[in-house]
């Protein structure tokens, strides 16, 4: 993956801004050493890694602001991070940029029952917003794999999903309101406590925009109460094709589940063995969870196990108690981490009509073949935001650049049935010079428009998103003209 030369400049200035970085945070929220660098040369897309100048840790939206004051009067490049969880290389830095880590932001600001909203600082985990609001019987929504460790920052930087976000909806269906620091240090604050705002939809911008046009360092987020009861049903198939259509039929007949999860044969054994979670033989898994009051659970899962009966199952089985229903989650839930026991591997993040679903998981496999390496298939599965596992040695010679092109072909896939290259994990360097299969250069042109305007000298996260190709001359012009 090609990334830009360094500035030598900035090199040579590193010992200055150091200093400043310094003089305006605690001395324990700055580190240039070069062994403890090494902990942020990547994020969770291992493959590619690159220490920093420094890392800077603010604990509050001011430091925050006088880093960033000071990277912009230096023409210092800045990478933001929340907890490194990025799957798709959103937080990998430069050799001449300064990482801003929101790890020291954690803080809950303000909880109102009544008008069901927290606010909290980003650097907060996923998990621990439900935990500040559960002992109230509230949650909240978005749930992804990693939400024991990810950072709110980075859920809203990359839009992130979860396995609930089928009836729930994404981040940016629960975030009401931003304070965002810009690259020259300004604070703005956006959305509020209210369910919409008026003018401009600057949220629907900022959240999903991958670090690339500011920082946001607090955010004020939907939570719900929580409902009355819960329960998943297990149902295993004998073919991929047979469950991906399970799936299509169910979203047809009108029926919300909370979640439809999908593992596939690979999953299921690694995943089972990792958990105990006690998942059937089968090829493909489904994991479909209703929730409400007892009458309203029996009556969707009745309708939900007659649909998928006409798909000759292998096995259906719902949750004895809460016990099972948890590790059941659990598989699911440590998918990512048990196959990292067994192999290297990459994780995508196309998203795919539903209808498509069965189609796209045939070509999958077809490509395993044509290619010679093996794909574990987990995804959530009622909106069709695919994850496929590409598994590789990262010891063995060409085996990335082979596992690279590869799921570069199952992107494109996605792109051609009508769905697009990421669903949660953002774009990043991993499908950045994918952009093209998806957007027309004026549709990029727009969008670098958008990012000139909030950034003109292009220093917040560079060489992500965009192909250097447009990216890179732009960024130089950009950079002078400040």
């Amino acid at each position: 993956m090609q990334m830009p030369e360094p500035d030598a400049r900035i090199l040579a200035a590193k010992p200055r801004v150091v200093a400043r970085l310094r003089a305006a945070l605690p001395a324990e929220a700055v580190i240039d050493a070069p062994e403890e660098l090494r902990a942020y040369e990547c994020d969770a897309l291992t493959a590619y890694t690159c220490p920093p100048l420094a890392v800077t840790l603010p604990a509050s939206t001011e430091e925050v602001a006088a880093v960033l004051r000071i990277c912009h009067d230096e023409g210092v490049p800045v990478v933001p991070r929340g907890s490194g969880t990025s799957l798709a290389g959103g937080a990998l830095p430069t050799a001449d940029s300064v990482i801003l880590g929101v790890a020291r932001l954690t803080d809950v600001l303000e909880v109102n029952y009544s008008d069901r909203i927290i606010r909290v600082q980003t650097g907060r985990t996923n998990l621990s917003v439900t935990g500040a609001v559960e002992d109230e019987g509230f949650f909240y929504a978005p749930d992804p794999s990693s939400q024991l460790a990810c950072a709110i920052a980075g859920n809203i930087a990359m839009n992130s999903g979860g396995a609930h976000c089928l009836k729930y909806g994404v981040t940016t269906n629960n975030l009401l309101g931003a304070t965002m620091v810009l690259m020259d240090g300004t604070v703005v604050e956006v959305g509020g406590a209210h369910l919409d705002a008026s003018g401009y939809d600057w949220l629907g911008l900022i959240c999903g925009s991958e670090g690339m046009l500011g920082v946001v360092t607090e955010a004020t987020l939907r939570i719900l109460p929580r409902p009355e009861g819960a329960l998943p049903v297990l149902m295993g198939f004998a073919s991929a094709e047979a469950a991906g259509a399970c799936v299509a039929d169910i979203i047809k007949a009108g029926v919300l589940p909370v979640a439809i999860e999908y593992m596939d044969r690979l999953c299921i054994e690694v995943t089972d063995k990792f958990s105990g979670a006690g998942y059937p033989d089968c090829d493909a898994l489904l994991i479909v969870e209703v929730e409400g009051a007892p009458a309203e659970i029996d009556a969707q899962l009745g309708l939900i196990t007659e649909i998928a009966a006409r798909h000759d199952p292998v096995e259906m089985r719902r949750a004895a108690d809460a016990d099972e229903a948890a590790r059941i989650w659990k598989g699911r839930k440590s998918a990512f981490g048990a196959v990292g026991q067994i192999n290297d591997y990459m994780c995508l993040d196309g998203t795919i009509p539903v209808s498509e679903l069965p189609h796209v998981l045939r070509r999958i496999g077809e490509l395993s073949e044509e290619y010679g390496l093996q794909v574990g298939n987990v995804f959530h599965a009622g909106d069709g935001n695919m994850h496929p596992l590409i598994l590789f040695d990262a010891n063995k010679p060409g085996d990335l650049e082979t596992c690279e092109a590869m799921g570069a072909e199952i992107l494109k896939l996605c792109v051609e049935v009508g769905g697009c290259l990421t669903g949660e994990h953002g774009v990043g360097i991993e499908k950045r010079d994918l952009m093209g299969h998806q957007f027309t250069p004026g549709d990029m042109e727009a969008q670098m428009r958008v990012k000139d305007v909030f950034d003109p000298a292009w220093l917040l996260n560079p060489a992500k998103v965009f192909p250097l190709t447009v990216s890179a001359p732009r960024r130089d012009r950009r950079a002078a003209a400040a």
